[in-house]
C-alpha cells in the first residue's frame, strides 16, 4: 500500500460485504420463537450429557477426578517454595541457624527480621527471627544463600489468614524436637519429584 492510499480518508471507496442476516422480530411471539432456536441447540444436550456422564461415573462407579481438599492433598515438588521451616542438627537437634544474617540481607521484600546476642559461651545464637509472609513473595533465595541449610522451604502451602498482615516467629517454623525423626533433608531446587518416574513416557519413534 502506497502512502497516498494509506492517507486516502474517502471510505466510500471500499468494497464491503453484507452480511444476511436475520430480520429483528417485531412481535413477542417472534422474539420468543429467536429465543428458543438460539438456546435449544444440540451442543447444548451435548454438554449436559457430558456432565451427566461424568457425575454418575463419580458417584456410582467411584472414578472421582476431584481432590478431596483439605482431606486429601495432591504430592508437590521438592522444589516448590511453600512455608519456610526452620531444620535442626540430627545428630544434637540444635538448630541450623548461626544467625548470619545473609537471609535477611538478600530478602528482596525486606521481610526477614533477624535479632542476635551471644550466649555464656560466646556463641552467637538468635534472638529473635520473624518472617512477614504478607510481604513475602517467595522468591527462595534465603534458602539457596544459607551457608547451614537452616532455613528451607516446607510443604505448609497454605498462607491465607484473616489479618492482613502474618508474621512467622522463629519457635513456629523450627522443627519439634519430638519431631526429629520425622525431619527430612533438603533436596534443594534442583531436586526431582516424587512421582517424577510416572510423568516420563517413552518418546514414539518414526522406526
Amino acid at each position: 500500500m502506497s502512502l497516498e492510499q494509506f492517507k486516502n480518508r474517502n471510505v466510500g471507496t471500499q468494497n464491503y460485504v453484507k452480511l444476511d442476516l436475520d430480520h429483528s422480530p417485531t412481535s413477542g411471539w417472534c422474539q420468543f420463537k429467536q429465543v428458543v432456536k438460539r438456546t435449544f441447540k444440540p451442543e447444548l444436550f451435548v454438554g449436559l450429557w457430558v456432565t451427566l456422564r461424568e457425575m454418575g461415573n463419580a458417584l456410582f462407579r467411584g472414578k472421582m477426578h476431584t481432590t478431596q481438599y483439605p482431606f486429601e492433598k495432591l504430592p508437590i515438588s521438592p522444589r516448590y517454595r511453600a512455608i519456610h521451616d526452620m531444620l535442626r542438627l540430627m545428630e544434637s537437634g540444635n538448630y541450623r541457624c548461626i544467625g548470619c544474617g545473609l537471609c535477611e540481607k538478600i530478602c528482596i521484600s525486606n521481610c526477614i527480621t533477624m535479632e542476635t546476642k551471644y550466649d555464656e559461651n560466646q556463641r552467637k545464637e538468635v534472638s529473635e527471627y520473624t518472617i512477614n509472609f504478607g510481604r513475602c513473595i517467595f522468591c527462595g533465595y534465603c534458602a539457596e544463600v544459607c551457608p547451614e541449610l537452616a532455613i528451607v522451604h516446607g510443604q505448609r502451602y497454605e498462607t491465607a489468614s484473616e489479618q492482613r498482615a502474618s508474621f512467622s516467629l522463629f519457635e513456629d517454623m523450627l522443627t519439634p524436637i519430638d519431631q526429629l525423626n520425622l525431619q527430612q533433608e533438603y533436596q534443594g531446587f534442583g531436586a526431582v519429584s516424587p512421582n517424577a518416574d510416572e510423568n516420563i513416557k517413552k518418546t514414539p519413534l518414526a522406526y
